[in-house]
């Protein structure tokens, strides 16, 4: 529901446009970044022997997930079955899923570390 505030807005209505309230919008998510961030540190053993330093923390790609997600279903709803932009989101999206995948079994697997903000 952030990212669907943000990006296309909700009830027929255009992406939010006041400034506390889009302040407001991307301090929860940051909170809810750290929040999925902290669980990741206290539940899941990281190996820092071999394992190479991935980009990004765990919160920040669900993040961006969340938000590839809103436009998608967005695009769906919007455009015409056959837009280019419609299938971008899409396989936007579906490569986003992949690379989290990969990520979560990598960690797991000791192949990768995450960063520690």
């Amino acid at each position: 529901m952030l990212h669907e505030r943000r990006v296309v807005g909700r009830g027929g209505v255009g992406p939010e446009t006041d400034p506390t309230s889009i302040i407001e919008n991307k301090r929860r998510r940051i909170e809810l970044v750290m929040a999925i961030d902290d669980w990741i540190v206290r539940s899941v053993p990281q190996h820092r022997l071999g394992a190479t330093l991935h980009t990004e923390t765990v919160g920040s790609v669900i993040d961006r997930l969340a938000e590839a997600s809103v436009r998608a279903h967005h695009a769906l709803m919007t455009l015409d079955a056959n837009d280019e932009m419609l299938h971008g989101a899409w396989h936007h999206l579906a490569e986003l899923s992949d690379a989290y995948d990969d990520l979560v079994r990598d960690v797991l697997a000791g192949r990768r570390r995450l960063p520690a903000w």
